[in-house]
């Protein structure tokens, strides 16, 4: 038996790579942290998940870009990431940036 908080040996974390993506969660979790490795800028949110045409996930990341005093001048952009069904990234782009305080067209 282990104790609380102790991790038995033998399993794995939920996170792990070696199994495909469970859910929804899980295929933003996976985008956010690949896309956070890559671009090196602080991520804001998820905006958007859904299910690629080849079982894949598609998900929109938001990250600030470059930080101004006031904040609602920063600049932020939205990242589309496309995962495999393993949730492994294949690819990403930049597909709008925006400043914090401007409103949706």
């Amino acid at each position: 038996m282990t104790e609380p908080g102790e991790r038995r040996r033998g399993t794995t974390s939920p996170t792990s790579r070696g199994r495909g993506v469970r859910d929804a969660r899980d295929a933003a979790q996976r985008a956010a942290d690949g896309l956070a490795e890559l671009v090196r800028h602080r991520l804001e949110g998820v905006s958007a998940v859904c299910r690629s045409e080849e079982d894949g996930w598609i998900v929109n990341v938001d990250v600030l870009e470059l930080a101004r005093i006031p904040d609602t001048t920063s600049l932020l952009a939205t990242y589309e990431v496309e995962l495999d069904p393993a949730g492994d990234l294949l690819q990403y782009r930049r597909i709008a940036r925006y400043r914090r305080g401007a409103q949706d067209q």
